[in-house]
């Protein structure tokens, strides 16, 4: 009897174990396979002819016309045409976020287990939250992305609770049907989303809610940017889960940047300053103590 009894735990051991490893294996298997599929929708982005010196039209009609303004139409148009639901393209360069970015506000969460071509998987697309708005664009727009085993998708995140990390890769690139955009990240932080709810702020009723809501961000930051936001700046809120403990939230906050109105030096000549050009030193300070949606 207890030979047969450990036959029959070593077979159900057995069982388990090649269970586990064919779970890993399909994993593994479906998550290159979303990966490849991100690489061919890539493919599909068409590239900004290059700038021109195009010369303005003489008042007589002589020279050339000024080349047509690219857009994201021009850009994502074979996109949009595959799939209604893509609102834009997320990326932040050297780090592997290259991601379409979905929207669907009378589906929520349709795209936390769907791809982009509407088939179920388990690596969803990177998504907006159902409140959030792009065209007007939101306050705050939150966009969930799945937290990786492997680190893609939204999984790599976690490396910007290193200062140094977010110095080498400290702007976000979110382009969407209502334009392009660039974002610059002042804050980084984990928190249980019942602490604080980060994902609902999407439009602040006044100025005093707003600064409460970027406050309240740089509080919990790992490190000081020294990049902060004021009303009337347009943010985003990138939101995985922590693989460190379950309840909890990794985030990244940006702030949309833009150009400082046509200051001019008059040193031998005029020259414009841009808002990138005024940032002030930023100074790291020592950590707070302390998946997606």
């Amino acid at each position: 009897m207890k030979r047969w009894l450990a036959i029959s735990a070593v077979i159900v051991l057995t069982a388990a174990l090649f269970f586990s490893g064919y779970q890993l294996w399909q994993y593994s298997a479906d998550e290159q396979e979303a990966e490849e599929q991100y690489d061919v929708l890539a493919e599909l982005i068409a590239k900004p002819p290059p700038a021109a010196s195009t010369p303005e039209p003489n008042g007589d009609g002589s020279g050339e016309a000024p080349a047509p303004e690219w857009t994201p139409l021009d850009q994502y148009g074979a996109l949009f045409e595959q799939n209604a639901d893509m609102i834009g393209w997320i990326t932040i360069e050297g780090i592997g976020v290259d991601y379409p970015v979905m929207h669907t506000s009378d589906r929520p969460d349709y795209y936390l287990n769907h791809d982009f071509e509407m088939k179920s998987s388990k690596h969803g697309v990177p998504y907006v939250a159902e409140h959030c708005s792009i065209d007007p664009h939101s306050d705050n727009v939150t966009i969930y992305g799945h937290h990786m085993k492997s680190g893609k998708m939204f999984g790599v995140l976690a490396n910007y609770s290193d200062d140094d990390y977010w110095r080498e890769h400290p702007v976000i690139r979110f382009d969407t049907r209502a334009g392009f955009g660039e974002y610059e990240i002042f804050a980084v932080f984990k928190v249980n989303p019942d602490d604080f709810k980060y994902n609902l702020f999407t439009n602040a009723a006044d100025a005093a809610e707003f600064n409460e809501y970027v406050r309240r961000c740089k509080a919990l930051s790992f490190y000081d940017t020294g990049v902060t936001a004021k009303y009337g700046d347009k943010l985003i809120t990138l939101s995985t889960c922590d693989n460190s403990q379950r309840s909890n939230r990794f985030v990244v906050v940006a702030r949309k940047e833009g150009v400082v109105p046509s200051l001019s030096i008059k040193l031998s000549y005029s020259l414009p300053i841009t808002l990138r050009a005024l940032r002030p030193m930023r100074m790291p300070m020592s950590p707070l103590p302390l998946v997606w949606k």
